[in-house]
């Protein structure tokens, strides 16, 4: 039987920043139930924690387009009409993407060209459905790895919880 790969160093560390950062947000986000207040707040403690972080916001779904909603970062394209790029492949399939080097991605939409690697997590409402993505660039290659998505799905989970959760 084979053994799972134990973390290396700086595995653990970001695991560990994730679950230091979740608590943080868990926190904040007692204060309200408002989603969008939620994104913005989660946008904020993201971007300024997360040093790898170029662009990080939300995209939400509305009228068959994904409008850009709370982001920190430089200017944003302001819809993804889809069904290309990165954030409509996490849509359409259901599950976070994770993309070592944007240029290399079919039909990638490109708002910012110093962008090289991205990772996008769905974001669903409390009966399941999608109805935004969290969207993080990096102006490093490859800078996100399972740890990150996994990090940012624990997170983005809080934002539609009707009551937060440890």
């Amino acid at each position: 039987m084979h053994a799972p790969d134990k973390p290396t160093a700086a595995e653990a560390a970001l695991a560990g920043r994730y679950r230091r950062l979740r608590e943080q947000l868990l926190e904040l986000f007692r204060k309200t139930d408002d989603p969008v207040a939620r994104m913005a707040t989660a946008c904020a403690v993201l971007h300024h924690k997360q040093p790898h972080f170029f662009w990080t916001g939300f995209y939400r779904l509305q009228d068959s387009k994904l409008v850009v909603g709370p982001y920190q970062g430089p200017l944003a394209c302001s819809e993804l009409a889809g069904p290309q790029g990165v954030c409509w492949a996490a849509v359409t399939n259901g599950a976070s993407v994770v993309v070592a080097d944007v240029h290399a991605f079919p039909g990638h939409v490109a708002c910012d060209s110093r962008s090289q690697s991205e990772i996008v997590v769905p974001v669903r409402d409390a009966h399941g459905n999608i109805v935004a993505v969290l969207d993080v660039d990096s102006d490093r290659p490859a800078a996100f790895s399972d740890v990150d998505r996994e990090g940012l799905e624990a997170i983005v989970a809080l934002i539609h919880a009707p009551e937060p959760r440890d």
